[in-house]
């Protein structure tokens, strides 16, 4: 059998049917309690269950159909475990031993059921009480001579009662160090948006697929990522709706999907596009290719002029936008040949997709990480904003900007005050309501985070959530930055690789998730979540959960808050004890959430609303803002350009579809055609060849960076893909110690895991190294 063959076979069939029902099944089987867990999947985005601890993708309120995705399943399937791991297991397993083993090993072992604290003597956690937990987060916090000195991270997973919870124990304990994972992901939209049309959340409903005319996806794998989006997609191409599709990879999902609840999809094997258009620009490629589709759009207008008919919607123009003719100037200026070859398309595939444009009355642009992870991904999305704008496609029926967000609730912990830069208005609304006064100075977002801690000057890491050690860029360099600190405290569902990776002291908090039924004094508790559309959710657990140990998100926050600050500014314990209380403080502080615990009680939730799409433009110009940018010279931040070489790769890093964020579910990555493998990096055949590397080889990475620093990771076979010459792609986490710590996005400070300079090397040891940290 060829080293091929061994792992990797390409594969055949479409997104989801048979192949997503097999792998439901095997990883309900694998969480040890499939009879359970029927009813558990049954209730997943139901009005009367709980909202998937997946994706942030929105739902038609239709409660008549199943209503959890392949990926979705393994999420609810991977939570809702019997297994644990408690103090007894920690007194089996060293520290120093658990962090030899994979990110798969770590999670799969199970639920965290007991408080714990490291023994930094015997390298073991060992059981503590949560009052001895608490107490010993108060003193140490009381002890910081500057409440700078802490940094409070926050993962997308928290609940809209968590966030505000946490914001407002960190504001009145004094600093605004909020990194959030959000940093690391859609930063870059964020600030694009607000600086475009004067917010950061897309402007499309979930109802606006139904009436578009086109929807153009930019950089995302709805197939793994976010698959619920899949039968959105294809239903715009059954209707007679155009999708033109541009991806780097050749992705199934985005060519073909069988919906594994239609049954004569199902018994017929049959399948149906989910494009009717697919492109593929180099990595970075997307803005030079929106400029070209503009520069097609200007052409396209000065004909139409001439027959007295128009191409562009000169009255949105003329009353919503400012910048616009500064903008066409510098795209009239833009060469084809710098289009062409920063692209990587055909002048003919971008005049097809401009046409396209020209002629849909209606226009969605949707993106995700595919765009927002480079150092010009700002100015990326600054050229979509304005390509929307040049038809008046924002604020209107079936158009706009939707930028499709990971975790189901990374956009209500903005929306919540997780953000080291708040408005001043939040941060008055907070103070007036409260009665103190935040701090006004802006905090730290996660990559100055992790060069505070290094430098010192960050003594105590507190992580509501998520898996910090192993999301984050520099990978080596955040876990010296990690155990500088004095103490390290991780509130968390799972056993993961942050947990290993500690502070001089380090604290396990668990916490209950989005499955378990959430006990309270007042009775059982909902919490709600915000998705893509701005759509918000209640969401209750089903399942008792496995440890009496086991506190909630608010409780444990009230915990910490109540041992630090007493009652000030709230009674933490009476916010816990009745979640309608935080609710009622939501409603007083944050716009749009009044009569919040009513409107949460209709089937379907409640749309939060979105000032641009009714085109109410809260910029200071009080217009949509048409930025200018110039086409970069390269996609590289310059501390990599004077590196290259004719051998220099451009890598992109990527999920697993057994993968979501750094959880891995499994060691497959079906669609793509790997089995049992995740040390692989796909490229093309052409770069295989002149290289002079073989398919199946085994390789190192480097990445090329201008500092003293060695990144390299070993072991990496060669798979040969469909991606356009001189790219490549790898999974993270294991790539990550590859992405410099000070690689990061103009404007959004964004780490560039999407376009890293890797040059490679034949592997000779045959033995598997982890790249463990």
């Amino acid at each position: 059998m060829s080293k091929k063959t061994d792992f990797y076979t390409p594969y055949k069939g479409p997104a989801g049917g048979w192949g997503a029902l097999q792998s439901t099944t095997s990883h309900w089987l694998k969480s040890d309690n499939a009879v359970r867990n029927i009813n558990t999947l049954l209730k997943t985005n139901q009005p009367h269950g709980f909202d998937c601890p997946g994706c942030a993708w929105g739902e038609k309120h239709d409660p008549s159909k199943i209503r959890f995705c392949e990926n979705g399943a393994k999420a609810v399937n991977w939570e809702a475990t019997s297994r644990k791991v408690d103090a007894a297991f920690m007194a089996e397993h060293s520290v120093s031993w658990l962090n030899t083993q994979s990110d798969y090993f770590l999670e799969y072992q199970g639920r965290l059921t007991e408080p714990m604290r490291y023994n930094q003597a015997t390298d073991h956690y060992e059981a503590i009480s949560w009052e001895q937990a608490f107490n010993h987060i108060a003193d140490t916090l009381k002890s910081q001579a500057n409440p700078d000195k802490v940094a409070f991270y926050t993962s997308g997973r928290a609940s809209n009662e968590a966030a505000f919870l946490y914001q407002l124990f960190a504001r009145a304990y004094g600093t605004n160090n909020f990194p959030d994972c959000s940093n690391m992901c859609h930063e870059a939209s964020g600030y694009a948006l607000i600086s475009s049309i004067g917010i950061g959340k897309g402007t499309v409903e979930i109802e606006d697929f139904e009436r578009t005319d086109a929807v153009f996806v930019f950089g995302q794998n709805p197939g793994t990522n976010h698959p619920r989006m899949l039968e959105t997609l294809k239903e715009v191409v059954q209707r007679g709706g155009q999708i033109l599709t541009f991806n780097t990879l050749k992705e199934r999902g985005l060519e073909r999907f069988q919906n594994p609840q239609n049954p004569i999809e199902m018994l017929t094997n049959g399948s149906k596009p989910t494009n009717t258009g697919y492109f593929c620009p180099k990595i970075g490629g997307d803005m030079a290719v929106v400029r070209g589709m503009v520069k097609v759009l200007i052409d396209l207008e000065e004909k139409a002029q001439q027959q007295g008919t128009a191409i562009f919607d000169h009255a949105f123009i003329e009353q919503h936008t400012q910048g616009l003719e500064t903008y066409l100037e510098q795209v009239k200026n833009t060469s084809w040949d710098a289009i062409i070859e920063q692209s990587g398309l055909t002048k003919d595939e971008i005049i097809d997709a401009a046409t396209v444009y020209a002629k849909a009355d209606s226009a969605i642009v949707t993106w995700a990480m595919g765009i927002t992870q480079h150092h010009h991904s700002v100015p990326t999305i600054h050229e979509m904003v304005n390509l929307l704008a040049l038809r008046g496609n924002l604020g209107k029926p079936g158009a706009g900007a939707c930028p499709v967000r990971g975790h189901s609730n990374v956009q209500g912990d903005r929306t919540m005050g997780i953000n080291e830069h708040p408005s001043q208005a939040f941060l008055d609304a907070l103070g007036k309501r409260f009665d103190f006064t935040p701090p006004q100075e802006h905090g730290l977002a996660v990559v100055d985070t992790i060069h505070a801690m290094r430098d010192g000057d960050i003594d105590v890491f507190i992580a509501l959530g998520g898996n910090f050690a192993a999301a984050t860029p520099d990978s080596h360099a955040t876990a010296d930055a990690l155990r500088n600190c004095k103490l390290t405290v991780q509130i968390s569902t799972k056993l993961n690789r942050s947990h290993l990776i500690t502070g001089k002291d380090a604290l396990i908090l668990p916490c209950l998730g989005r499955t378990d039924i959430d006990h309270q004094e007042k009775g059982q508790q909902k919490v709600t979540v915000e998705d893509s559309f701005s759509m918000i959710h209640a969401s209750g657990g089903v399942l008792e959960p496995l440890s009496k140990e086991q506190k909630s998100e608010p409780a444990i926050i009230a915990g910490m808050a109540a041992a630090t600050l007493g009652n000030f500014p709230i009674d933490w314990h009476a916010a816990v004890a009745d979640y309608n209380i935080i609710r009622d403080y939501i409603a007083d502080v944050v716009p749009g959430f009044e009569n919040f615990n009513q409107r949460i009680l209709q089937d379907g939730g409640f749309y939060l609303g979105n000032s641009a799409r009714e085109r109410k433009w809260t910029t200071p110009a009080g217009k949509a803002i048409c930025h200018t940018h110039v086409l970069p010279e390269s996609i590289l931040p310059k501390r990599a350009r004077g590196l290259l070489t004719n051998k220099t790769l451009i890598m992109q890093t990527l999920r697993s579809h057994d993968q979501y964020n750094t959880t891995i579910y499994g060691m497959n990555d079906r669609y793509r055609g790997i089995k049992g493998e995740r040390k692989v990096v796909f490229i093309n055949p052409a770069d295989l060849q002149r290289l002079g590397f073989t398919e199946g080889q085994t390789v190192t990475l480097r990445s090329l960076w201008d500092d003293e620093v060695e990144r390299k990771v070993s072991g990496f076979k060669l798979v040969p893909y469909s991606i356009p010459a001189g790219n490549i792609a790898a999974y993270y986490p294991e790539t990550n110690p590859l992405v410099p710590l000070d690689s990061r996005g103009e404007f959004s400070d964004t780490p560039t895991s999407k376009s890293i300079a890797i040059e490679m090397e034949a592997f000779e040891d045959s033995t598997i190294h982890l790249n463990a940290v």
